[in-house]
């Protein structure tokens, strides 16, 4: 096993029998004192993240990896239906594990699945999806005198603030990261 040394960003440890993803390490000799390093993670089964520090020589179990690209297929209930597009191979995962990323997966969209153990614990979006805007008000003539914006409802159910220009049937932009509006499509 290797050292606390040796663990980079994006790397999957076994930390108290659950696997964590690597978001941030530090390594750090305080003065006189034994080197240390500090690993900000986060809990791949339940998403709470957490700071740790080990000792430089500790010994960490990094477990391996695989991460795929695969395609939205459909939803069905509280199963999401992924599919390989080499192997044609179908994969669920669960409402619970996708939590708020459900709401920007659309037919045929692709998303990266990070499996480990063959086991597949989460996935990665773009940073940016176009959706189609399916119900929203009319916006009132005149109120143009500052950036006023009117929710709108998007196709997989997601509501976010657009300018009041947006109508339905409209394909905008939506950042995965805080779910804003970007533009239009």
């Amino acid at each position: 096993m290797p050292a606390a040394n040796d663990i980079r960003k994006g790397q999957v440890i076994k930390f108290n029998g659950e696997p964590h993803l690597v978001m941030e390490t530090q390594h750090r000799t305080p003065g006189n004192l034994r080197a240390f390093v500090q690993v900000k993670m986060r809990n791949l089964r339940y998403g709470k993240a957490l700071d740790q520090r080990f000792a430089s020589t500790e010994a960490i179990e990094v477990l391996p990896t695989d991460k795929r690209t695969l395609e939205f297929s459909y939803a069905d209930r509280d199963a999401f239906a992924f599919i390989d597009p080499d192997t044609f191979d179908q994969i669920e995962l669960s409402a619970e594990l996708l939590g708020d990323y459900k709401n920007y997966l659309t037919a045929g969209g692709k998303v990266d699945v990070l499996f480990v153990d063959d086991k597949a614990l989460t996935i990665e979006l773009p940073s940016t999806v176009a959706l189609k805007v399916i119900e929203s008000a009319d916006g009132v003539k005149g109120d143009t005198a500052s950036n006023v914006q009117k929710p709108a409802k998007l196709e997989t159910g997601l509501v976010v603030h657009v300018p009041l220009f947006i109508k339905e049937g409209e394909i905008i932009k939506i950042s995965t990261a805080d779910g804003t509006y970007l533009g239009r499509v």
